[in-house]
């Protein structure tokens, strides 16, 4: 492709097509290609949807409750556990991600659901999977997810599980334990289970053969199943451990509860109130699981809420080539809004029809007429934010947010009131949301009390929606986007926050996307938006890191493993959506001309797709550190097509200042 490419125009460039410069015509070929492919995938209201993979727990979850719904095993059960079987490793177990070692939660879950379904002990797979469970430890040692499944078809003792009482929905708001002091997504799951535990929720197994009693090691009852208290005599884990074992003595001792009818009404008042009308709760799949089955064990099947849940959770589900996958969330405004975005970094017109079919669904997403749980620290913000999935009234964030209201103002609609009207609301309400501390969380406003990561049933340290770097990156590009100034209180604020934070490497934490490449862009585009140049030491440091990161086949990638491991920070196989963020880091740092960038563009064309797409094995999403990930199909695709189309932009405008300057490397030619 050569001559003229319509390009979106920047404060520093105008609007209107940009002559390609001499040697990027790869470039060029790629980009259309790309558009060519991502226009394919646009729904026909004009939004985009892509699968969202997580581990196995998700599926093996969604086959365990079907069976706790009374519901018969039929042909998505079976397809359920064909997914389950295809990614199955050689070692009998399942990972966490791509390229991590089995996980004993996971294989034991698996293991469950397809006993559930119908699969033999004895089976070369479930022998291989059992094996891989007993010389890990066995279900003494499993999460405590995997044991409050177990629980409730009565495969793992009470004992076992830690205590959740009713009773925490009465405190005040303003009470440190309060549920209000805990993030979104553990709010909308722990009220729920606290409803079931209080119920004492069972569901026999059918038969006898669907135990997994030979998945214990030792004896159940002389097993070992308290939770650990951790070192040090006082600590708030050694509090709450011995707490947790106190309640379970006290249960033990009296059935004597003088508010647990009340908190039970109120906890059952919470979750219907937070219902979204697709039937969802918060759209993940924990709070849409748990608060199915809290109502189902108050008032049975018949409930309208329970089928509406029921037929929300079904809708979760996506037939993939190895089967039936349950999505732990799934991503269409998300997608939407990053594939429009890509589609204006590469020079779509912003008036297209296409683009504006999609910003229209985006604009009848807005959430206006609800105040959700966020307003109970902020309760004289209005609404305005946008949610992740088709529905989560109660639950806008910070991310799509402010991507969305970025976004729309880039595009030309018929109804251009319309559209800055929702702008202007979607940019008070975000703004709102930032923290006492100067940074942003994703949910919620000061979401920041560390002892509930401290609980025993906070074995994931995901108890907490606290205010990251990569989030308040996000919130500086909204503050550049919209002419607010360096003095003023928020971007001061928010300047201070990431500068304290900023790595001694010079790499920023991400904490949405994996990890270090993610939060380094993001706050290294926020920087830029605030008219920081590459000569500030902190974009300086940031860049210089990022190019130190890049791998020897001129991609980059990263593992989950630099959650816990900080000696690999930046380094793993390369991957697409890596590779572009890391190339729009380093564009946004003024690098675009650098050798880096360079070979970063190569690996991006060196692997576009037949179909002119992308696609990746590894897992670049992030949904609890540490602990639980993401495989965004639809990241590869629009990420480095954005990449893609800066890099052309970054260089047609060097080179209508300098034409050498613009000119690429001789491998681009």
């Amino acid at each position: 492709m050569s001559g003229l490419l319509q390009i979106e125009g920047t404060g520093d460039s105008s609007e209107g097509p940009l002559a390609v410069p001499a040697g990027l015509e790869r470039v060029g070929d790629a980009i259309q290609r790309a558009q060519e492919s991502l226009w394919k995938s646009q729904r026909e209201d004009g939004h985009w949807v892509f699968p969202l993979e997580a581990d196995a727990s998700i599926t093996a979850e969604y086959v365990i409750y079907r069976r706790l719904m009374r519901l018969g095993v039929d042909e998505r059960d079976r397809q359920a556990a064909a997914f389950l079987l295809a990614t199955q490793r050689a070692d009998g177990g399942w990972a966490r991600y791509e390229g991590a070692e089995s996980h004993l939660s996971l294989a034991i879950e698996a293991y469950f659901a397809l006993k559930q379904v119908g699969m033999k002990p004895d089976e070369p797979t479930m022998t291989r999977a059992r094996e891989f469970i007993l010389s890990h430890g066995g279900l003494a040692r499993a999460g405590v997810f995997t044991r409050i499944w177990l629980s409730y078809f009565g495969e793992f003792p009470a004992r076992g599980v830690p205590v959740m009482p009713v009773e925490i929905v009465l405190l005040p708001d303003r009470f440190p334990l309060s549920i209000y002091e805990m993030s979104s997504w553990a709010r909308g799951t722990v009220v729920p289970l606290t409803v079931l535990q209080a119920l004492d929720f069972r569901v026999p197994l059918e038969r006898s053969e669907l135990s997994v009693r030979e998945l214990w090691c030792e004896d159940p009852a002389k097993a070992q199943l308290a939770f650990d208290a951790g070192p040090g005599l006082f600590t708030f884990r050694r509090f709450f451990t011995l707490l947790d074992r106190a309640l379970h003595r006290l249960g033990a001792l009296t059935q004597r509860r003088p508010l647990r009818a009340r908190a039970l009404r109120q906890a059952e008042r919470w979750i219907r109130e937070r219902q979204d009308r697709n039937g969802g709760w918060g759209g993940i799949v924990p709070a849409m699981l748990n608060s199915t089955l809290a109502l189902y064990a108050l008032h049975g099947g018949e409930d309208d809420a329970v089928r509406r849940g029921l037929q929300a959770i079904e809708d979760f589900t996506v037939q993939l080539p190895q089967g039936l996958m349950f999505q732990p969330c799934v991503s269409p405004v998300w997608d939407s809004v990053l594939a429009i975005k890509s589609l204006l970094d590469s020079g779509a017109a912003p008036d297209d029809a296409r683009l504006v079919r999609g910003a229209e669904w985006l604009l009848d997403r807005q959430i206006l007429g609800v105040r959700g749980d966020w307003a109970r620290k902020r309760p004289d913000a209005k609404p305005g934010g946008w949610a992740f999935e088709y529905e989560n009234v109660h639950y806008p964030d910070v991310d799509d947010t402010v991507a969305i209201a970025t976004t729309l103002e880039r595009l030309t609609l018929p109804d251009e009131a319309r559209k800055h009207k929702a702008v202007q609301r979607g940019l008070r309400w975000a703004l709102n949301m930032q923290s006492a501390n100067g940074g942003w969380g994703a949910f919620d406003v000061d979401n920041v009390r560390d002892v509930w990561n401290e609980i025993p049933f906070a074995d994931m340290k995901a108890m907490l929606d606290a205010p990251t770097p990569d989030l308040t990156g996000r919130g500086l590009e909204l503050l550049g986007h919209f002419d607010y100034s360096l003095s003023s209180r928020q971007a001061e604020r928010a300047l201070a926050f990431v500068t304290a934070r900023q790595e001694a490497d010079g790499s920023f934490w991400g904490r949405w996307g994996v990890n270090y490449i993610y939060g380094t862009w993001s706050v290294l585009t926020g920087l830029a938006r605030m008219g920081f140049r590459g000569d500030d030491p902190r974009v300086r440091r940031a860049a210089d890191w990022l190019e130190a990161r890049q791998n020897k086949d001129g991609g980059f990638g990263e593992s989950p493993a630099s959650y816990e491991d900080l000696s690999a920070r930046g380094r793993g196989p390369s991957t697409p959506s890596q590779t572009a963020w890391a190339v729009m880091g380093l564009l946004a740092a003024g690098r675009g001309g650098s050798e880096s960038v360079r070979r970063g563009i190569e690996y991006l064309l060196a692997r576009q797709g037949e179909d002119g797409g992308w696609t990746e094995q590894e897992w670049t999403g992030t949904g609890f550190p540490g602990h639980f990930y993401l495989r965004y199909h639809g990241y590869p695709r629009y990420f480095t097509l954005s990449a893609l189309g800066l890099y052309l932009r970054d260089r047609a405008r060097a080179s209508s200042i300098s034409g050498e300057r613009g000119a690429p490397g001789p491998e681009l030619r």
